[in-house]
């Protein structure tokens, strides 16, 4: 896939906890541009992650 195919199901201000990293609390999408998503963590802060690589889950 390159990045103009790509396009994440996150929007920012959702909510959501990343599945191997339950530790980091809930996060706030902060940005999502094609697989690039930036979420502020509650106790990591903001972090950037890959779409096509972890899938977030919504709470």
């Amino acid at each position: 896939m390159t990045d103009d195919t790509f396009r994440s199901f996150l929007e920012p201000g959702q909510w959501v906890r990343h599945p191997d990293h339950p530790e980091w609390g809930i996060g706030q999408v902060q940005s999502a541009v094609a697989h690039r998503v930036t979420v502020n963590f509650e106790h990591v802060g903001k972090i950037a992650l890959d779409a096509r690589v972890v899938t977030l889950t919504i709470v």
